[in-house]
């Protein structure tokens, strides 16, 4: 996998360069199902209005720089895009310093291979991108850490694609108590446990659908299931239980030293390279919301990222089992 860092201080035309490289594919992508499928602009553009107004000029902003389509605007609503799938493990070490750690397990041909810098709107975010302005786990500068963990339910209904709604947690919040104020009131098209990690150790999961309220947890550990394992075969398929038992046991009972407990993440059962399958894992992403820094982990391999000195640059990583 070849990956890159970059540093988009401001929307312009960095940025639109970005999405024109990766528009394409995503197009096909948002446009499997047809254009029919996906809501209008008029649509997509209230729903932003109703659930994220503070995001609307970042939103116009960014649409004018893909180049004014309607296609494209409505894409970067993430509003009702496809259902996707992804498996993931995360954790919130036990230690003093506060550290999230997760796996995301997902299709590499699929993915933006991208960590974005932005400092848009007047807050300064770090994280993976998903979507060139979504993020599936990322950090800001009010020492706020998030990441998502897909929730192993088949429904799908009205709401956003949620790398949309990790952005708008970084952009808009500070706190942990904020952010689960925010998870528990916008939208999610699909099932995802979202855990929050702020500067003061204080982190919460929320267990969010689009078929009942988000349930607001004091879990350390989350991996695909929510309360109850509702999808059997995904569930075995993924092994989503003997993750999580693993990770409890490693926070109750071992009281892992942080060194070993993020090394855990790289060796099965937490590692995964079921590719041919669908998915295993990409990366290990390791947030430190204290120091407003970032590590992303390959066997091997590590490369640290600091959001007050971020520096650009790319790496070729070989993922066991990726192709």
């Amino acid at each position: 996998m070849y990956w890159r860092a970059l540093d988009i201080e401001l929307p312009g035309p960095k940025w639109s360069g970005l999405f024109a490289e990766y528009w394409p594919d995503y197009r096909r992508w948002w446009l499997k199902e047809g254009a029919a499928a996906r809501p209008t602009y008029a649509e997509c553009r209230r729903a932003l209005s109703e659930h994220m107004p503070e995001l609307l000029p970042l939103y116009d902003d960014l649409c004018a720089l893909a180049g004014g389509g309607d296609n494209a605007a409505r894409f970067l609503s993430f509003y009702n895009p496809p259902p996707y799938l992804s498996g993931c493990s995360q954790a919130i070490w036990a230690g003093k310093e506060p550290v999230m750690v997760r796996n995301y397990d997902y299709n590499p041909n699929a993915f933006d291979q991208l960590v974005l810098r932005t400092n848009w709107q007047g807050r300064r975010v770090m994280g993976t991108s998903d979507g060139l302005w979504g993020l599936v786990d990322g950090v800001n500068d009010a020492g706020l850490a998030i990441s998502l963990t897909f929730g192993g339910r088949r429904i799908v209904g009205e709401g956003f694609g949620v790398p949309l709604i990790l952005r708008y947690v970084l952009q808009t919040c500070t706190t942990t108590e904020e952010a689960t104020a925010v998870l528990a009131r916008v939208p999610t098209h699909m099932s995802y446990n979202v855990t929050v990690l702020d500067r003061k150790r204080k982190y919460a999961t929320a267990m969010m659908g689009p078929d009942r309220d988000t349930l607001i947890t004091r879990a350390a550990v989350a991996t695909n299931h929510q309360e109850n394992v509702e999808w059997v075969s995904h569930a075995r398929f993924t092994a989503t239980v003997e993750r999580e038992r693993f990770l409890l046991q490693r926070l109750r009972l071992h009281k892992d030293p942080e060194e070993k407990f993020i090394n855990a993440f790289l060796k099965p059962p937490l590692y995964s390279t079921a590719f041919n399958a669908g998915f295993g894992t990409l990366y290990t992403a390791v947030y430190r919301p204290r120091k407003r820094e970032m590590e992303l982990r390959w066997p091997g391999t590590t490369w640290a990222l600091s959001l007050a000195d971020f520096a650009e640059g790319a790496r070729e990583v070989l993922v066991p089992g990726a192709a």
